[in-house]
Order: C-alpha cells, then sequence, then structure tokens
C-alpha cells in the first residue's frame, strides 16, 4: 500500500518537473568543473582580443597588430618623405648656359671652368709665341737683329714701361680679323661657363690686354693700340654672334645638314677652348648633356626595416 502511494507520489507532474530542473543545475555544475580541466580557446569577436585559459588559471594575452612595436623606420633623405631607394639629387654642379634662355645680362658662372680655360689659354699664348718667331720678318714686322740682342724679359721691360703702345703696322688680316676672331674665342671661353655678355667681354679684354698685348707679344714688340681696342671690343660683338650660333647647334644635338660630325667642326670654330676641352673632359657642362645639370641625380637606396645598416659608395671625378 505504501508502494503504491509513494509511486503514485513520484509520477505527479510538479515533483517531475522539480527533478529535472535539479538534474539540468547538477550537468551545469559538472560541465564548469569539467572546464577546469582543459585549455580552451575562445574568439571573444573579431575586433577584440583572443583569450586562452590554462590549467593554472593564468590568462595570456596577444597584443593586438597596431599596439605592435613597429619596426625602424627609414632615415628621411633630405625631403625624401617616404624613406625608400629614390633618384636622391646632389647639389653643386654646375648649370650649362645653353639650358637657359638667350640672355645679354642673365649670369651663372662656373669659375672653374673658367680658369681651366684661362690655363689653356696660357699654354697656347707659349706655343703661339714659338710659332711667331718662326714666321718671315715681314708677316710680324719684328726686327730679328734687334730682337736677338737683349734677353726677352729686358725687351719686355722696356717695351711696356719705357717705349708704350703705338700704333702698329700689322697686316689687314692680322689686325682686323685673327685678332677680332682672337677676342671672339676669349669671349666665349667665358661665355659658354655662364658669364652674361658684359662679364665676358671683361675677360676677353683681360686676356687680349693683360695676357697678350702686355703680356707675352710685349717680350717681341709694343703693345698696340688697334689690339688693345679692336680685339676685345670687335670680338666680343663677334663672339655673341657665335654664342647664338652655337646654341642652334646645341639646341639641334650637334646635328648640322644630318650630320653631328659637321656640328661639332663648326661649333670648334665657334668655340674652340670649350669644345676641345668638352671632348677631353665629357659632361662638363660645355654644352647641353646628362653631366650639365645643377642637381646630378644618384639612386640613394634606402636602409628600409632590416636589422642591417645599407651601404652607399658614390665615385665622382670632373676635369
Amino acid at each position: 500500500m505504501k508502494l503504491t502511494e509513494y509511486i503514485r507520489h513520484m509520477v505527479q507532474p510538479g515533483y517531475i518537473m522539480k527533478s529535472i530542473v535539479l538534474a539540468f543545475i547538477a550537468f551545469c555544475a559538472s560541465a564548469a568543473a569539467s572546464a577546469q580541466d582543459a585549455d580552451t580557446l575562445r574568439v571573444v569577436s573579431e575586433d577584440e582580443l583572443i583569450m586562452k585559459s590554462t590549467p593554472t588559471g593564468i590568462r595570456v594575452e596577444t597584443t593586438p597588430e597596431d599596439e605592435m612595436t613597429a619596426p625602424p623606420e627609414a632615415p628621411v633623405l633630405n625631403g625624401n618623405p617616404m624613406g625608400v631607394d629614390t633618384l636622391f639629387t646632389i647639389s653643386g654642379r654646375p648649370q650649362t648656359i645653353y639650358a637657359r634662355p638667350a640672355s645679354w645680362t642673365y649670369s651663372d658662372p662656373w669659375w672653374h671652368g673658367m680658369w681651366i680655360n684661362t690655363a689653356v689659354y696660357a699654354g697656347a699664348f707659349i706655343g703661339t709665341l714659338f710659332v711667331l718667331e718662326c714666321l718671315p720678318e715681314d708677316a710680324t714686322a719684328w726686327n730679328r737683329a734687334e730682337l736677338q740682342k737683349d734677353p726677352f724679359y729686358t725687351r719686355w721691360f722696356n717695351n711696356i714701361f719705357k717705349k708704350g703702345p703705338e700704333w702698329d703696322h700689322d697686316k689687314f688680316i692680322f689686325n682686323y680679323v685673327l685678332h677680332p676672331y682672337a677676342g671672339a674665342a676669349y669671349f666665349m671661353a667665358a661665355r659658354t661657363c655662364g658669364f652674361n655678355f658684359w662679364q665676358s667681354m671683361l675677360y676677353s679684354a683681360c686676356i687680349s690686354t693683360i695676357g697678350w698685348e702686355f703680356g707675352i707679344e710685349a717680350c717681341m714688340e709694343r703693345p698696340s693700340y688697334q689690339d688693345i681696342f679692336i680685339t676685345p671690343l670687335v670680338g666680343s660683338i663677334m663672339g655673341e654672334g657665335f654664342y647664338r650660333l652655337k646654341r642652334l647647334i646645341v639646341d639641334r644635338d650637334y646635328y648640322v645638314l644630318g650630320s653631328r660630325a659637321i656640328g661639332h667642326i663648326l661649333a670648334f670654330f665657334l668655340d674652340p677652348v670649350n669644345e676641345v676641352v668638352g671632348l677631353l673632359s665629357p659632361g662638363t657642362c660645355r654644352s647641353l648633356g646628362p653631366g650639365c645639370l645643377q642637381s646630378q641625380p644618384m639612386l640613394i637606396p634606402s636602409p628600409g626595416n632590416t636589422a642591417f645598416p645599407a651601404v652607399g659608395i658614390s665615385v665622382s671625378a670632373s676635369f
């Protein structure tokens, strides 16, 4: 009787629900306890951290990418904000006058080139003196007998300080053709090196007067009034014409009548010293060319994000 009543009591709905709830609670507690005995990985969300549980209860957190220690940045190279391999510029290279618009007054002097040209003229004067020594007397109007009596320094002193300049009687081709052409060549030696018209005229006057009339030639004869004025003045006007003609040749990359050889020959007669020196030392701003930029381009590698510094070697040579 008691067993029957107990069974009837157990199958009542309220008792059954209580039993289910108690069993569910016991199951959850058991699952939570077993979770302590195994490692688990749980992703909270795509933007949050990954949590890792260990049996000891120590939690290890990974650092997000935006909080990681950034690698060292490449140094910024003189206006290079990217810090990557780039064409870097090394300033200081002279600017060819032929890359500028034609102007009577614009000046961007290249003194190094001008001194090279001056040294070339000094050597040419000495060589020319020997050539004139070989010419017949009627071509130079020099008295050979008088020249042989005194050493050259005595003749120079007498011609400059005792006798002084004179109106010479040289042939027309010397006084009014060759001397103005020489003045134009002196003029172009400075003009192609970036000096303007007036500066180049002054250079021509110094070379023709100090270097030749009162210098080398004074060892042989008295200075000439014609040469003192005609050589630099007429020569500079001719020289400016030579400069404009050479601009046309340079702008066409030295092609004249479809030939660069003809262009270089014409350029030589217009500007002999610069063309010869430019031939011996290319890229020295005697004309247009890759070596005639104010800033010379150079490839500079960036160290980048590496543990080893970048090493670069640059070799440069100029005439």
